[in-house]
């Protein structure tokens, strides 16, 4: 990839953590796709074949990767119709887990760019942090890998595709009411 393209996307990725921390959700829906499939699961205990530490009865549960499957149960799987049903909600100030609302501050790293399937698209891996803080003495860290697959669109790259793994299996949060 070149210069041009990375340092595009990067610039892409930094103004939607700056879209969400400004809480700019109406503005932060423009950058996805009509078809745009967001996606979240987190990491799960699973033992590898060579594990002397543990005997396992059910084969089906020697994994070698701790990757949630798409086929599996994920904490979030959206489209933008949900997602905009999410910030209209937020709207309505009926919204319990955001009321007070959330403070956010995400942070991405480690940002790769690819050539996409099509064209037209960029695939984009990245890290993340997303402290939120709420009320008096709430606070979360969220912490995970990305994957997107962005899409030029009339001359704008838009995200096509989100795929968020949490590094933590089990959350400590109440909700999960926050973008990522």
């Amino acid at each position: 990839m070149g210069d041009e393209i990375v340092r595009e996307v990067e610039q892409f990725l930094y103004r939607e953590a700056r879209l969400l921390d400004d809480r700019r959700f109406h503005e932060w829906l423009e950058l996805f796709t009509d078809d745009v499939r967001y996606w979240m699961g987190a990491r799960t205990n699973r033992y590898p074949r060579t594990s002397k530490a543990i005997a396992i009865l059910s084969p089906n549960r020697y994994v070698e990767d701790d990757q949630t499957r798409e086929d599996e149960l994920a904490i979030l799987d959206e489209n933008k119709e949900t997602l905009a049903g999410r910030v209209a909600r937020l709207d309505t100030g009926m919204a319990w887990a955001e009321d007070p609302p959330s403070r956010t501050r995400h942070m991405l790293s480690n940002i790769e760019v690819a050539p996409g399937d099509a064209a037209a698209e960029l695939k984009v891996y990245s890290n993340f942090i997303v402290y939120r803080s709420r009320a008096e003495s709430e606070e979360d860290f969220y912490v995970g890998g990305r994957q997107d697959v962005l899409r030029r669109v009339d001359g704008a790259l838009k995200i096509a595709r989100r795929k968020l793994t949490l590094d933590q299996n089990v959350l400590s949060a109440k909700n999960v009411s926050i973008f990522f």
